[in-house]
């Protein structure tokens, strides 16, 4: 579980490919520094796990699915990264509730000179967003200023653009998007009863089709 409050920029120091998956080893002393084998640490948004720590590296494994869904397909070394260690039990929640299983990727389309930046995204994921909701870029946490049909904004202050990659980012780069975990539970747990009403809507227009059980 992580809060979305960014840590330390770290660096990527190495990248393995293989064949299903890659190998990442990740400079950042302040997240290393207690690390251990099997912790959590979020890259870029991305909860990975830890397999090796040494001097202020770590190592983690990127699995096929985290890199059809993430940007952390195209990691190249020397590429700086957002790093977050687990939520301890008792901190401030600085953040929102975070996951770190990254639901796809967006674009950066705009930033004016008061940090009003827009990203561009796929409808599947505008509908989990709502204005003042919370989302994550990049494991950084904000709050949506305007949601649209395929695009979103938000508004970064300037202690987010100096402290988190987002103050480097440029339009056309690739980032990470976390809708609000809440958002996805609800629609789930709504859909029977939302499939029940349109069953129901085209019975009294005559369309017909059974109502589901």
């Amino acid at each position: 579980m992580f809060t979305g409050i960014v840590e330390e920029i770290g660096e990527i120091a190495a990248v393995r490919q293989g064949p299903n998956a890659a190998r990442l080893t990740v400079r950042g002393p302040l997240v290393t520094s207690d690390a251990r084998h099997g912790d959590s640490i979020a890259v870029n948004g991305v909860c990975l796990t830890v397999v090796h720590v040494e001097a202020d590296t770590f190592a983690v494994d990127v699995v096929h699915e985290t890199l059809l869904r993430s940007s952390l397909a195209k990691a190249e070394q020397g590429e700086r990264v957002n790093l977050e260690r687990a939520a301890a039990v008792g901190q401030r929640l600085g953040g929102h509730i975070m996951q770190g299983h990254v639901d796809g990727t967006g674009v950066l389309l705009s930033r004016d000179e008061t940090g009003l930046t827009r990203f561009g995204v796929d409808e599947a994921l505008t509908r989990y967003l709502v204005e003042k909701g919370s989302i994550a870029v990049d494991g950084v946490s904000l709050t949506v200023v305007s949601p649209g049909i395929d695009e979103f904004s938000v508004a970064l202050i300037p202690t987010t653009l100096s402290d988190t990659t987002l103050g480097v980012r440029e339009p056309g780069d690739v980032v990470n998007l976390e809708v609000d975990v809440l958002s996805k539970y609800l629609e789930r747990l709504a859909e029977p009863h939302l499939l029940g009403y349109a069953h129901r809507q085209a019975r009294d227009n005559g369309v017909g089709g059974e109502e589901p059980p």
